[in-house]
């Protein structure tokens, strides 16, 4: 009984580091900021899923509010449209499954250009 409570606090022992070895570590890097800048083509729709919609927009789901033609905004997070056939959207003089997450809402990937 005693040797398997010295082989458990020994195994313990090896996998934890060391309070010399914890302080001499380097910290973990802090997790960078999103970045990335998307601007937008012309003045387009940012949705919210509606209640029956799931976690992707669809081109039904409610409005939350638009973009400017130009507007720069941050995504660094893509919602992709699964579907049976063809498309999910056609926005912007393209389609596709991918909605860009920006604040307030998704928008269409094909009306974003990446800045």
């Amino acid at each position: 009984m005693i040797a398997a409570a010295t082989a458990v606090a020994l195994a313990a022992s090896a996998l934890l580091p060391s309070a010399a070895e914890a302080a001499s570590a380097p910290a973990a890097a802090p997790a960078k900021a999103c970045a990335t800048k998307w601007k937008a083509k012309q003045r387009v729709a940012v949705r919210r899923p509606g209640p029956n919609d799931g976690p992707v927009a669809t081109m039904r789901s409610p409005i939350h509010h638009h973009l400017r033609k130009g507007q720069v905004v941050r995504s660094c997070v893509v919602a992709v449209a699964r579907t049976v056939s063809g498309p999910a959207y056609r926005a912007c003089g393209g389609e596709g499954h991918v909605w860009r997450i920006v604040p307030g809402g998704q928008v269409p990937q094909s009306c974003l250009k990446r800045l």
